[in-house]
């Protein structure tokens, strides 16, 4: 059982209310009542006082009955957040410029027409997000590459009032009949089918940084051991995969020039800023300038339709890989060592993608890029810093990067996305840095940041999550009429 269905479990026993039981630990009855109905969690740091008050264990709340039994049987119930899936489902090689709007939507029409070859045509309606900034995003190229000729695409920007942003209609006709399908792009290239919350193959059973922590500290584990004791050797030799396209998208956008596809008018930058000395460089400027052309040459090639790998995303594919490969050269880290150090960012983007969310559509850039800083903050592991450290540093590049809006000027995963990588990757780098020194000082969880975070995207106004009507996507093009001609008209 969850942490909030075992609360309500224990406080029925002995037989408080959800208020004489809040008065007991100090919070209103309206926050028990979020917790036991799973709107919200706990702090972890309330944890031991709820665990005292109800006169149960840690293990009690978690539903841990034996802290060595065997990883697979921690959780009792199979729920959408009972367990978190492979690390693959998380780093998918593929190309952008959006794991949403382009991977997710080509892999729904490559399942739909799978199942009706032989159909007249086909019709595509788009929703929300997609939509909205499909065009930009490069979706109805992605059905048409399914489909050629034969689909009708419906970029249906009137109805706001669906489950889930990412969301289309598939049409088979036969005739006069037709058989329909409705499909969901989740984020990150997750995708289902009829529902928002598919079943899903959960090699991790422990779904908050608080459970994995105790659990690789009572084992004498790295996080990385967690992720092979779950996963296998198998997912290390993924992971070395992933690694060499992270380097090859660094090499290829380092050597590209030109102008990105699209029309904004956006130049191709790695090439320049690598070529390029400030006057007077010092080592820091220097260093900062390399993080930020490993980042736009990463995040170029994603704008650019090229071959990356999302982390978690496309629109965020450039922190990690600048971070890591920065690292690497500067101070020699093996290529096994940074796999150890994917495997630890792997399971703070995974547990985001359980607990929040990595939409932008959904929850703002602060779900993407937010969360790919967090990911690349696990560069603590190549210091091989503790537990403590690792969390803090995710928790404040969460933390910095809460309300962050997600608007892409004319749909495209350029302005501001691309320098967003940049800035987000020397943010991880001081996030690690100031973890370092105050880990043990910090008062709030990453598993806390995380919920905020979901919470925070939840009540931003949908103009500002991936919808290209607010913000820079609007005033951009008031103040530069002449530059996008088919701009959105609000």
């Amino acid at each position: 059982m969850s942490i909030g269905k075992n609360i309500a479990k224990f406080r029925k026993r002995k037989k408080m209310t959800q208020e004489e039981f809040g008065k007991t630990i100090g919070v209103t009855n309206q926050a028990v009542s979020k917790w036991e109905s799973e709107v919200s969690l706990p702090d972890v740091m309330l944890l031991p006082k709820i665990a005292d008050k109800l006169e149960v264990s840690l293990d009690d709340l978690y539903g841990i009955h034996d802290s060595h039994e065997p990883v697979s049987s921690v959780h009792e119930e199979q729920s959408p957040k009972s367990g978190m899936e492979s690390l693959r489902e998380l780093y998918r090689i593929g190309v952008g410029p959006s794991s949403s709007h382009t991977m997710g939507p080509e892999k729904i029409c490559r399942i739909f027409y799978s199942q009706h070859r032989t159909a007249d045509r086909y019709k595509v309606v788009l929703y929300g997000s997609l939509a909205l900034t499909g065009r930009g995003h490069g979706t109805d190229k992605a059905i048409q590459k399914v489909f050629g000729d034969k689909a009708e695409i419906v970029f249906d920007t009137q109805h706001q009032t669906i489950e889930f942003p990412n969301t289309m209609d598939l049409y088979a006709y036969y005739g006069e009949n037709h058989q329909m399908k409705r499909a969901y792009s989740l984020g990150g290239g997750a995708i289902s089918f009829d529902t928002v919350h598919p079943q899903k193959s959960t090699p991790y059973k422990l779904t908050s940084f608080y459970q994995i922590s105790e659990y690789v500290k009572n084992h004498n584990m790295r996080i990385f051991d967690y992720v092979r004791e779950c996963e296998g050797e198998e997912i290390f030799l993924y992971l070395q995969k992933v690694w060499q396209q992270m380097k090859a998208a660094i090499k290829e956008g380092t050597e590209r020039e030109g102008y990105l596809q699209g029309g904004l008018g956006v130049e191709r930058k790695a090439r320049f800023l690598l070529k390029s000395r400030h006057i007077g460089e010092t080592d820091v400027i220097r260093e900062n300038r390399l993080i930020s052309v490993y980042a736009f040459a990463t995040s170029e090639q994603n704008a650019d339709g090229e071959t990356i790998v999302t982390a978690p995303t496309c629109g965020s594919c450039g922190v990690v890989p600048a971070v890591l490969f920065f690292m690497q050269q500067k101070h020699h880290f093996t290529d096994k060592q940074i796999c150890n150090a994917l495997a630890t960012g792997g399971i703070i983007g995974n547990l985001i993608k359980t607990n929040a969310s990595i939409s932008g559509a959904e929850c703002g850039c602060q779900a993407e890029i937010g969360s790919a800083c967090a990911m690349a903050a696990a560069l603590a592991e190549l210091y091989e810093l503790d537990l403590e450290q690792i969390e803090y540093a995710a928790e404040i590049a969460i933390e910095h990067h809460l309300g962050l809006t997600c608007d892409p000027v004319k749909g495209l995963v350029q302005i501001p996305c691309i320098e967003r990588n940049a800035v987000a990757a020397m943010r991880a780098i001081n996030a690690v840095s100031l973890s370092n020194f105050l880990a043990t000082t910090r008062n709030v969880s990453f598993d806390t940041i995380a919920n905020t975070m979901y919470e925070t995207g939840k009540d931003i106004h949908h103009g500002y999550r991936e919808t290209g009507i607010n913000g820079l996507a609007k005033f951009y093009v008031q103040n530069d009429p002449n530059r996008i001609d088919d701009a959105i008209k609000i």
